[in-house]
């Protein structure tokens, strides 16, 4: 899932993964917050370590993909580029990679602003923050786009259902 800081990736995510592990599927989220504590804790946020947050993300979702689980990963990820190369991780090891845009208005991510990073950019507190003083490409073509203002149950049911389409998880 990618989408500005705010959007609702990891509450969808984390929603979604409960789902899954209570129907008996082997689900994991893995989010910015999760990533950049552990893994990535040594990763910036100019373009070359936003470039290789991603690539390190990709691959940890790849193992945990060729281990039977169902990753939902949730990450700003603002390049196209970035994104797609995750995407070739996935398809060069035969795995599934679904690339879902949750696309929230930048007002709104703003208003919601849980960490009050929107309010620090805005003061010049912190630079190069995506969506203000740094650029964020939206996929062009996602397999899915959710209205990331709408329930967190709406999408979560979106998500469930291509799921199924995709022979992803079965939901008996």
């Amino acid at each position: 899932m990618t989408g500005l800081s705010g959007s609702g990736k990891s509450t969808i995510a984390s929603a979604l993964e409960e789902r899954l592990v209570g129907a008996g599927r082997f689900a994991y989220v893995l989010d910015g917050d999760n990533l950049r504590h552990g893994l990535n804790r040594d990763l910036g946020f100019d373009d070359e370590s936003r470039i290789e947050n991603i690539r390190r993300a990709g691959e940890v979702a790849r193992l945990f993909a060729d281990a039977g689980a169902l990753v939902l990963v949730g990450l700003i990820s603002p390049f196209e580029a970035d994104r797609d190369i995750a995407r070739r991780l996935h398809s060069d090891s035969g795995l599934d990679f679904i690339e879902v845009h949750v696309d929230t208005s930048l007002q709104a991510c703003e208003q919601r602003d849980p960490k009050g990073l929107y309010a620090k950019a805005r003061r010049g507190e912190i630079e190069e923050f995506t969506g203000v003083s740094a650029p964020y490409e939206p996929p062009p073509a996602p397999e899915l786009r959710i209205d990331g203002e709408r329930p967190v149950s709406d999408s979560v049911g979106r998500l469930l259902e291509l799921l199924v389409q995709r022979g992803a998880v079965r939901l008996d």
